[in-house]
């Protein structure tokens, strides 16, 4: 049976470092508030820098690593939920650019377990032998959804992207994912959430209703939560998650060397490592630098685990990630 194996790693983030400290001087907050609740000292916003363009470099970084020629990619799955465009997708538009002839693509919208659900989406392609190197990537502006006079979510966010190449393992290769989990509870999606256009058209009762008199404003386009519920969600859901994810792949929680989860807040991942019993320090964290960065969130952190020299051949890792829909997933590997 085919494998699928992570054969590349790469990210991107925009030059723009805002601190907490800038984040004070546009709502009432201080670093001191951020950083005890969250564990966030400062986040990457893009002032030029679209979903495509970071997804564009991510790609190429990862394209790099794993030591291949773009044009051997057949299958590409952006995770997204702030494409440039309605239309075309974002994975077109890297797949255009990376001059991919052929090759499959399209976003996917998992919100912050994105980049887990795409990386699931692709390997199953890979294991039924449709494609045989598949590039995953993770990918949000989410600056450009966020209310700046809401405290309670402003400071939360940063933009940024991650990838990963994918390829089919040798005969024999046990190296890969083992077994992944997706999981979703469309009962909470109004504890986190970012409204969409509504209707609008000629056939609209009462008819030439505008967008205004319809209750719809720049303001009703911004990411809204609920902080308290979104908490016990991921501390519930991650936790069970990543205890069913080390059952599926007949390991122990001691088995496990690394788990990098979605780069949310540090009192969630705190309180998940306590609920697993694994010690905190095998959560590879870099939330303190990016903040939340959605869909990229778990590729950004991937990838820099891999450059740190953080995850070694053999190791068991478990990638976990939650977020809007309510959608959660696990992936566990063994890291080739």
């Amino acid at each position: 049976m085919r494998r699928t194996v992570i054969i590349g790693t790469g990210s991107y983030a925009p030059d723009n470092i805002i601190s907490n400290d800038d984040i004070a001087k546009l709502v009432d907050t201080s670093d001191e508030w951020i950083s005890s609740r969250t564990g966030i000292k400062e986040r990457r916003i893009s002032s030029k820098d679209t979903t495509t363009d970071m997804a564009y470099e991510a790609a190429k970084a990862a394209i790099k690593n794993a030591d291949i020629n773009p044009e051997d990619i057949d299958l590409i799955i952006c995770a997204t939920i702030t494409p440039d465009y309605f239309m075309p997708s974002a994975a077109c538009m890297v797949q255009g650019r990376l001059k991919v002839d052929g090759a499959a693509a399209f976003d996917l919208n998992a919100a912050c377990t994105g980049f887990v659900y795409a990386l699931v989406t692709a390997s199953q392609f890979i294991e039924t032998g449709m494609y045989n190197k598949a590039l995953v990537i993770g990918v949000d502006a989410i600056s450009k959804i966020l209310d700046w006079e809401d405290r309670s979510t402003c400071v939360l966010f940063g933009d940024g992207a991650g990838a990963v190449v994918l390829s089919a393992s040798e005969a024999g290769d046990n190296k890969g994912i083992i077994t992944s989990i997706l999981s979703s509870d469309g009962s909470k999606h109004s504890i986190l959430q970012c409204e969409a256009l509504p209707i609008s058209n000629p056939y609209v009762v009462p008819a030439a209703q505008s967008m205004q008199d319809m209750g719809f404003n720049k303001k009703s386009s911004v990411i809204r939560m609920e902080g308290q519920e979104v908490f016990k969600y991921a501390v519930r859901n991650v936790s069970a998650l990543i205890k069913e994810a080390i059952l599926r792949a007949d390991l122990r929680a001691e088995d496990i060397s690394c788990i990098i989860s979605h780069q949310a807040n540090s009192r969630i991942i705190e309180a998940v490592a306590k609920n697993c019993n694994i010690p905190s320090s095998k959560f590879f964290m870099n939330l303190d630098r990016y903040g939340n960065t959605s869909s990229a969130s778990i590729g950004i952190a991937l990838d820099e685990a891999s450059r740190a020299g953080s995850l070694s051949k053999g190791d068991k890792v478990i990638l976990v990630g939650f977020g809007g829909g309510m959608t959660s997933g696990a992936v566990v590997l063994d890291w080739s």
